[in-house]
């Protein structure tokens, strides 16, 4: 009987002992979780620094490869166009025969004016002829004076008219020779304007020659920071097929005029001798060009600049140490065109957030990386050890 009593009892109070195990279950999966709950990842971020004028310093332009003389070769008479010798990438010599033009007319042109040349000088050795022996009767006063001068009038017409033909049958002896398109200099063909049978004119361009005598960028620069660059300035050249390798050079020739349409100055950085074998024409290029024109004033983008407390300016600066972002209050001058200068409130290497500002908060991880997408790793905060 007692015993039944206290299996009873047990019974009765065997459903809060099963309750009790539950919740305990559920707090303890509640305190797993919330200790293995992964750290949300950094956000990638563009960064400059002030130093380099975020940009305005240290600018990039993008440019082609090309050569510093280009010839358009073209023939000095008109025709048709008999043969092609060369092609699109041919390197050629100086002298070298490209192309020629049909040349039976000019042949023509060319004999005709060899036999005009034939009857001038028969028509001068009578005149002259004539002269001496009118001469000779002037002396025995056969003739009258005005007979002789007459004599001397037709004897030096005569001449003339044998040198015009002489001459003439030179510009058509030089015409004939024409007909044969030759290289100028040693070079690349870099393009082709013509085939065999086509009718040109003289003075059409049939080729296009690049000559062997050195390399350049073509670049354009802006007319709102022209004022920066000058001939003769160093460059760093970054050709796009071999990317983190920089080649130098420096500005050989700024145009004295903007173009009309884009409003750029057309611009030739030559590269140094070292680097000729590395490229190719066509090739494309980024001409990094450094100036300053804020005498040392520190630069930010404009889109770098966050609204800060009341009426103040702030941007975002990481933290190099913990890899976190911190807005830091600054002092800004006028507005420019595309950056900023920062009269206060920077250091020149800071990393400052240059794009998606208004997407971070306080304290916040980044993965930053520069304008050439390579990363800035700031140093990694040592773990702390769990007591």
């Amino acid at each position: 009987m007692r015993r039944l009593i206290l299996l009873r009892a047990s019974t009765r109070h065997a459903p809060w002992r099963v309750f009790g195990l539950l919740i305990a279950g559920v707090l303890a999966l509640s305190a797993c979780g919330e200790r293995e709950t992964p750290e949300p990842p950094a956000r990638p971020v563009l960064v400059v620094t002030p130093a380099d004028g975020a940009g305005s310093g240290v600018a990039a332009f993008p440019g082609e490869i090309r050569a510093r003389e280009e010839s358009a070769l073209a023939f000095q008479v008109g025709g048709q166009l008999l043969r092609r010798h060369v092609d699109a990438g041919a390197h050629v010599r100086r002298g070298q025969v490209l192309a020629e033009i049909e040349p039976n007319d000019l042949r023509l042109q060319q004999q005709s004016a060899q036999a005009q040349v034939a009857a001038a000088e028969a028509e001068y050795a009578r005149a002259r002829t004539d002269r001496d022996r009118y001469a000779a009767l002037v002396d025995q006063q056969l003739i009258s004076r005005s007979q002789m001068d007459a004599q001397d009038a037709a004897y030096k017409a005569a001449q003339s008219q044998l040198r015009a033909a002489r001459a003439q049958a030179d510009v058509a002896g030089n015409q004939a020779g024409y007909t044969q398109l030759r290289a100028p200099r040693d070079g690349v063909i870099a393009s082709r304007e013509a085939e065999a049978g086509q009718v040109v004119a003289a003075g059409q361009a049939i080729f296009m020659l690049a000559g062997d005598d050195g390399r350049e960028v073509a670049i354009a620069l802006p007319e709102s920071r022209i004022g920066q660059f000058a001939i003769g300035q160093p460059a760093q050249i970054e050709l796009w097929n071999r990317p983190g390798v920089r080649v130098s050079g420096t500005i050989r020739e700024i145009a004295a005029a903007a173009d009309p349409q884009a409003r750029t100055y057309a611009a030739r950085v030559a590269l140094d001798g070292d680097a000729l074998d590395e490229v190719a024409l066509g090739q494309s290029a980024r001409v990094y060009l450094s100036g300053d024109p804020s005498g040392g004033i520190l630069q930010v983008p404009l889109t770098a600049i966050q609204p800060g407390a009341g009426d103040a300016k702030a941007v975002w600066v990481v933290d190099r140490a913990t890899g976190t972002v911190h807005a830091v209050p600054v002092q800004t001058g006028a507005f420019g065109a595309n950056t900023v200068p920062v009269l206060s409130g920077l250091q020149p290497d800071a990393l400052v957030v240059a794009a998606g500002g208004h997407l971070l908060r306080e304290g916040q991880r980044v993965s930053p990386v520069d304008r050439e997408n390579r990363p800035q790793q700031p140093e990694r905060p040592k773990p702390v050890d769990a007591k």
